[in-house]
């Protein structure tokens, strides 16, 4: 890891429903992602972004979807770090593509649209190798 870096996680989550085609299973609780603990480690290696095939990057449980904050991960990354989230990345051919050659590092753009007053956007992520 090198400060700027992008992280990619891959779930396996969001194949429930572009693969198995099992709409009540995308959206399931629980749901597979990154803990609100990771948001320590993410700020020590100064981690441009991160990005998730899941809905929310972040791990859901019924006791966080419950609780008074039910996204602890966004608030420490997106309010309080400036840290983007990317939600729903399609990862399953990029992961297969790496796993054959053994690389997984690569270039990824993924800009948001210029939209004013917006505080999130549709992208469409580019992935250079």
């Amino acid at each position: 890891m090198r400060p700027g870096d992008i992280v990619i996680v891959r779930t396996g989550h969001l194949r429930r429903f572009t693969v198995e085609k099992n709409r009540q299973k995308l959206n399931s609780i629980p749901m597979p992602g990154l803990s609100h603990l990771c948001a320590e480690w993410r700020y020590d290696k100064s981690v441009a972004a991160v990005a998730a095939d899941n809905l929310a990057v972040e791990v859901i449980l019924p006791e966080i979807k419950a609780s008074d904050m039910p996204h602890p991960l966004h608030m420490l990354c997106l309010r309080d770090m400036g840290c983007p989230l990317g939600e729903m990345f399609e990862l399953e051919e990029l992961s297969a593509d790496c796993a054959a050659d053994g690389r997984y590092s690569f270039m990824l753009a993924a800009p948001a649209l210029a939209l004013t007053g917006a505080f999130g956007s549709p992208v469409n992520p580019i992935v250079l190798k």
